[in-house]
C-alpha cells in the first residue's frame, strides 16, 4: 500500500509521516512506556514480550523527551519495533492500537480515540502502601474521569505476557 500510494502521488499526511519514520504499512501498535528510566525498563520488558505473537502489526516506542535514543537503543533489538521522539501524537494519530503506562499519556491516548491497555507495575512496597492510603476504584484518568472501567487496566501482577497479549488481542 505504501508503493502503491507513492506510485499513485497519493501522499497523504499518514502515509508521509510512514516514510519518514521508516514505517511501513502495517498497522501500528503505539508503546507509551512511561518517562522515567526505571519505569520505562520495567514497562517495556513486559510490554516488548508480545511482538512475536503479533507479526501482523509493528510496535512503535513513543520516546519519552527527557531521555536520549541510547537509552532505547537496547530495546530495539528485533525487527517489529521501531522508534519515535517528540512525535507522540502523530504517532497516536495513526495507530491502531496503543500500551499506555498509567498517566496522562492515558487520556492523550483516549482523546486520539486510540483502543489502549493501561499497563502499571509499582514497587511491590510502594504499591501495598499507595492500596491502603488511596481509595480510587481505577488508576487510569480515562476511567476516574468516566467512573466507569472504559479501557481495561493490567496493575501490578495483572501486568504480565498472558494478559497482555489476551487483552491487546480484543
Amino acid at each position: 500500500p505504501l508503493i502503491d500510494a507513492i506510485k499513485n502521488r497519493e501522499i497523504t499526511t499518514e502515509t508521509k509521516f510512514r516514510i519518514e519514520n521508516n514505517f511501513d504499512e502495517r498497522p501500528i501498535i503505539a508503546l507509551l512506556p512511561g518517562s522515567r528510566k526505571q519505569e520505562i525498563t520495567k514497562m517495556l520488558s513486559v510490554m516488548l514480550s508480545i511482538v512475536d505473537d503479533f507479526k501482523a502489526y509493528q510496535f512503535v516506542i513513543a520516546g519519552a523527551p527527557s531521555q536520549e535514543y541510547s537509552f532505547y537503543k537496547t530495546f530495539l533489538n528485533t525487527e517489529n519495533v521501531r522508534f519515535i521522539s517528540n512525535k507522540t501524537y502523530d504517532l497516536l494519530s495513526i495507530s491502531h492500537a496503543a500500551l499506555v503506562t498509567s498517566g496522562t499519556a492515558t487520556l492523550e491516548t483516549a482523546l486520539f480515540k486510540v483502543p489502549e491497555v493501561v499497563c502499571y507495575k509499582g514497587g511491590w512496597i510502594s504499591y501495598q502502601i499507595a492500596k491502603r492510603v488511596i481509595t480510587l476504584k481505577y488508576i487510569s484518568l480515562v476511567n476516574l474521569i468516566m467512573d466507569r472501567e472504559v479501557v481495561k487496566e493490567l496493575i501490578q501482577d495483572e501486568f504480565n505476557t498472558k494478559n497482555l497479549k489476551i487483552e491487546l488481542a480484543k
